[in-house]
C-alpha cells in the first residue's frame, strides 16, 4: 500500500506528525533511501533534531551559552629581549654576539610562538611578564591575529624585564596605572555582557555590566602583600585581580580567593620543579567577583616530549627554541 503512493500521499494520511523513526521507515519502504542500521546516513538523520535546534537558536540570535565569560591570562615569557644592547642594564647575553647568540631569527621565532599561543587561547585580557620594552610588546601585538591593544610600562629593573597587558579595547578601558618594583598596577573599566534578555518588542538584547577592576601584576612574592594592603586602604571600591607570584600573600586576609587552588590541589602546575608540577604563578580574585574554570593552559607543543617539562627557549646555554619554562595560567570571570 505504501509503495503505491508517493511521499505526499503518505504524509496526507497521517492524522498526527510522524516521529523520526517512522519517517526513516517510510523513506526506506518507498525506496527513497536505502538505510542500513548503524549506517552513516541513518546516524546523520538521527542527528537532525539537534542540528535543526542549534540552527534555529543561531538564527534567533540566542547564544548557546546562557552566561558569557571573560577570560584573563597570566604568562611568564622567560626573558623576551630584543637584539639591541641596552644602555642602563646588562643584556649582552641576549645579543647576536653574546653568549646565547640571540639573533634576529631567534627573536622573530619567539615572537611568532608567543603570538600563536595567545591567539589559541582567545582571551580578552593577557598579562605578560618578561618583556624587555615597548618595541617587543608592539611586535607581539602585531603578530597576533586578535585585535589587541596593549599597555606597557618600564619598571627600571636590574635585568630590564617589564610587564605588559594585551587587551580588547571594547571590553577593557584602562584609566590608571602605577609601575613599581617588580609590580604593575592597572585599573580600568571592564565591560561584560550579561545574560540575554527579550524586550517587549521581541528583540533579544544583552545588557552590559561595568566593573572597576584593578589588575595587580607581581613577579616578586615579597611585594604582593605590600601592594595589595595599600590598595585595599586607598581604593576600597575597586575589585582586585592579583596575578603572578603571590605565595606570601594570604588571600582571605584581603578579601581574595585563589582561583587556581583546585587545579593545584589536584597536582597540576605551570612550572616543573624537583620532578613534580608546581603552581608557581597564581591568580587571586576579589571575593566580589564570580570566577570559574581557573587552570593551566597546557598543550602538547608547549611540553618537551622527552622530559615532560615546559619546553624552554634556552636550556642553560643550549638553544631549544621553545616557548618558555612556565605555562600560562588563566581564569574566567562569570
Amino acid at each position: 500500500l505504501v509503495r503505491s503512493r508517493g511521499l505526499g500521499d503518505v504524509y496526507k494520511r497521517q492524522p498526527r506528525p510522524m516521529s523520526l523513526r517512522r519517517i526513516i521507515t517510510v523513506l526506506a519502504a518507498t525506496g527513497h533511501a536505502r538505510l542500513v542500521p548503524g549506517s552513516r546516513a541513518l546516524r546523520a538523520l538521527q542527528r537532525l533534531p539537534r542540528i535543526i535546534t542549534a540552527l534555529l537558536l543561531f538564527l534567533a540570535g540566542i547564544p548557546a551559552h546562557a552566561q558569557p565569560r571573560t577570560g584573563i591570562v597570566y604568562w611568564d615569557l622567560d626573558h623576551l629581549y630584543d637584539t639591541v644592547p641596552a644602555l642602563f642594564y646588562n643584556d649582552t647575553d641576549y645579543t647576536p654576539s653574546g653568549r646565547l647568540a640571540w639573533d634576529t631569527e631567534r627573536y622573530r621565532r619567539k615572537i611568532r610562538h608567543t603570538a600563536a599561543v595567545i591567539d589559541s587561547m582567545r582571551m580578552p585580557l593577557v598579562a605578560l611578564w618578561g618583556v624587555e620594552n615597548e618595541a617587543v610588546v608592539r611586535d607581539i601585538a602585531a603578530a597576533c591575529k586578535g585585535d589587541y591593544s596593549y599597555l606597557h610600562r618600564t619598571l627600571n629593573s636590574l635585568d630590564g624585564m617589564d610587564f605588559a597587558l594585551l587587551y580588547y579595547g571594547d571590553l577593557f578601558e584602562p584609566h590608571y596605572d602605577e609601575p613599581g618594583r617588580r609590580y604593575l598596577y592597572i585599573e580600568g573599566l571592564l565591560y561584560r555582557r550579561g545574560k540575554p534578555m527579550r524586550r517587549g518588542s521581541g528583540r533579544v538584547v544583552r545588557p552590559t555590566r561595568t566593573d572597576t577592576i584593578g589588575l595587580v601584576l607581581c613577579s616578586d612574592t615579597r611585594m604582593a602583600e605590600w601592594v595589595v594592603r595599600d590598595l585595599r586602604e586607598e581604593r576600597p571600591g575597586v575589585k582586585l585581580l592579583v596575578a603572578g607570584r603571590t605565595s606570601s600573600l594570604a588571600p582571605g586576609a584581603f578579601g581574595l580567593r585563589d582561583a587556581l587552588e583546585r587545579p593545584a590541589r589536584l597536582g597540576r602546575g605551570n612550572v616543573r620543579r624537583r620532578g613534580g608540577w608546581q603552581m608557581r604563578d597564581r591568580i587571586l580574585a576579589d571575593t566580589a567577583l564570580r570566577t570559574s574554570a581557573g587552570d593551566v593552559y597546557a598543550r602538547r607543543y608547549l611540553i618537551d616530549p622527552k622530559t615532560g617539562t615546559p619546553l624552554p627557549t634556552y636550556e642553560k646555554r643550549r638553544y631549544r627554541g621553545g616557548y618558555g619554562y612556565a605555562l600560562p595560567v588563566f581564569v574566567y570571570l562569570e
